[in-house]
C-alpha cells in the first residue's frame, strides 16, 4: 500500500536525501511507540539488523515509574538490554514528520535472542500462529474515539489539568457543521495516515462535545493493530501541531460520555470468511457461534486486556452507549458483543468493551485467546438478548481494575494461551495501578469531606 517501503526503497530514498530520519520502535506495555531516532544512513548501513533498550520498557506504568515486583527485570537484575530487532516489511513514512518513517521492532531477550513473551507484539504473533494452525486468518477493525481540546497539552498540563475545555460546545454525533471545525486536524489525520498506509476508511463526530472517531478497514490481525497504535500516535502529533490536545482517556469528566475502541473481528478460511454461513438464520457459522461463546465464556477474564487503568471502568455505565453485561446480540448497542452484518458475508463480532486507552496488540490477543478457545473446546452459544440489555440480568463485566485482575488471574485458559509468567507480568501492572490510585487523595474527597465529614 501507498506509504509502505521496502528495505531497498528505504536506501534508495535515503541516497537521494528524501529520507533522514528513521524511528525505530517497539510497543510498549501501554501501546504507545518507544524507541529511538536513528539518522537514515546509519539505519541503513548497520542499525536495521538491530539496537538495544533498557528492558524495564516493558515494565513500567504510563509515567515510566519503574515499580518492584515484575519477575522479568528488576534494580536487582540491573534492568539490562532487550534486542529491538527491526520488522523490515513494518517499514513506513510518517508524512507529517518531514523526512521521516517508522519501522517497528520485535523485542529479544539479550541473551537467547528468543521474542520476550510479555511483549505485547509477541503475544498477538502467539495467538494469530494459534489462528493459523487452525486454518484461520484472523482478521480484525477498530474503531478509535477520542476528545479533542481548544487547548493544547502544555497549557493543559500547566494548569493542572483544570478547566478543560472541548473544542466543542454540544454533542457533535454525525454532526457535519460542527465536524468542519475540526477539519484542521482531522482533514490532515485522514490523509496523512493513507499516505503512511493506514487505511482510514472515515472519520465522525461521535456522541459528545468534542469527540471525534476514527475508522480503520479491517486487516490481518498484527497489521490491524500497528494501524491502531499508529493512528493514535498520529492523532497525538498532528493535534500537537495543530495547537490541540488530544486525549484518549476514557472518561475525562463523569458528565460526559466516555471513548471507546471497539474491536470488529472475524475468522477467515482459504480466503474466505468462515463466520459467514448463508443456511444459517443469522448467517453465524457454527465456527463463529462457537468463537462468540468463547469471548463470552471469558469475558471477565480478558476485560483487563480491554479496561487497564482506574479510569477505565468509570466509562462502564448505563445509558451511555459502554457496555456493563457479559452478553451478546444482534445489532444492539447495548451488547457487551455486538453481532454486526448479520445474514451477509461480512457477519462479524464487534467487541464494545473496550476503551480508548486499551493496547491494540494485547486486546486483540486476549480476544483471539478467548475466542479460539471456544473453538477449541466446542463450546455452546446461548440465545442472543433482545432489548436494552443495560435492564438483563446476565453477568455483569468486571466493575474495577481490581476484580477484573483478580479474573485474569484466575484464568487457566489465559495462563494456557499466553502463559502463567506473562500473565503475573500484566497482573502486577494491574496491582501497580491500583497502588498508586489507593495512596493519592482526590479532589473529590477533600471538596466532600473537608468542611461537612
Amino acid at each position: 500500500m501507498a506509504g509502505q517501503l521496502s528495505f531497498d526503497d528505504l536506501k534508495t530514498a535515503t541516497a537521494a536525501g528524501e529520507i533522514d530520519t528513521v524511528l525505530v520502535c517497539i510497543i510498549d506495555m501501554q501501546g504507545r511507540l518507544a524507541g529511538k531516532r536513528f539518522h537514515a544512513e546509519h539505519f541503513v548501513e548497520s542499525a536495521w539488523e538491530e539496537t538495544h533498550c533498557c528492558d524495564y520498557l516493558l515494565a513500567t506504568d504510563l509515567e515510566m515509574a519503574t515499580p518492584e515486583g515484575y519477575e522479568a527485570t528488576s534494580w536487582e537484575s540491573g534492568y539490562g538490554d532487550y534486542i529491538m530487532k527491526p520488522d523490515l516489511a513494518t517499514i513506513r513514512r510518517l508524512p507529517w514528520l518531514e523526512g521521516t518513517v517508522l519501522v517497528l521492532c520485535d523485542v529479544l531477550d539479550h541473551h537467547t535472542h528468543e521474542e520476550v513473551p510479555h511483549s505485547p507484539r509477541a503475544m498477538l504473533k502467539r495467538q494469530v500462529a494459534r489462528a493459523r494452525a487452525l486454518g484461520f486468518e484472523a482478521m480484525m477493525a477498530t474503531e478509535l474515539e477520542f476528545f479533542i481540546f481548544e487547548q493544547s497539552y502544555d497549557d493543559i498540563r500547566k494548569s493542572g489539568f483544570r478547566d478543560l475545555a472541548p473544542i466543542c460546545g454540544y454533542n457533535e454525533d454525525y454532526n457535519i457543521l460542527q465536524t468542519t471545525k475540526e477539519e484542521h486536524l482531522m482533514r490532515p489525520l485522514r490523509n496523512h495516515l493513507r499516505a503512511a498506509g493506514v487505511p482510514v476508511e472515515n472519520s465522525k463526530g461521535e456522541a459528545e462535545t468534542g469527540q471525534e472517531e476514527l475508522n480503520i478497514k479491517y486487516a490481518e490481525a498484527m497489521l490491524a493493530a500497528a494501524h491502531h497504535s499508529i493512528a493514535k500516535h498520529a492523532a497525538k502529533e498532528i493535534g500537537w501541531q495543530q495547537g490541540n490536545a488530544v486525549s484518549f482517556l476514557p472518561k475525562w469528566h463523569h458528565d460526559k460520555v466516555g471513548s471507546a475502541a471497539h474491536i470488529h473481528q472475524s475468522l477467515w478460511k482459504n480466503g474466505k470468511p468462515a463466520f459467514f454461513d448463508e443456511t444459517d438464520a443469522l448467517g453465524m457459522s457454527v465456527v463463529m457461534k462457537q468463537y462468540l461463546a468463547g469471548l463470552l465464556a471469558h469475558s471477565a477474564a480478558t476485560t483487563y486486556f480491554l479496561a487497564p487503568y482506574i479510569n477505565s471502568y468509570k466509562r462502564f455505565a448505563k445509558g451511555t452507549f459502554a457496555p456493563t453485561r457479559i452478553i451478546w446480540s444482534v445489532d444492539n448497542r447495548t451488547a457487551g458483543y455486538r453481532v454486526c452484518g448479520n445474514g451477509t458475508s461480512g457477519v462479524r463480532v464487534e467487541c464494545r468493551i473496550g476503551g480508548s486507552d486499551l493496547n491494540p496488540y494485547l486486546a486483540m490477543a486476549a480476544q483471539l485467546a478467548a475466542g479460539l478457545s471456544g473453538i477449541e473446546a466446542g463450546m455452546e452459544l446461548p440465545d442472543p438478548a433482545r432489548g436494552d440489555v443495560y435492564k438483563g440480568r446476565t453477568a455483569m463485566l468486571p466493575t474495577s481494575l481490581r476484580d477484573a485482575r483478580a479474573a485474569m488471574l484466575k484464568s487457566k485458559m489465559l495462563g494456557e494461551a499466553f502463559g502463567e509468567a506473562v500473565v503475573r507480568h500484566y497482573a502486577r501492572a494491574a496491582e501497580w495501578e491500583i497502588e498508586e490510585f489507593d495512596r493519592i487523595v482526590t479532589d473529590y474527597e477533600v471538596a466532600r469531606g473537608f468542611e461537612r465529614a
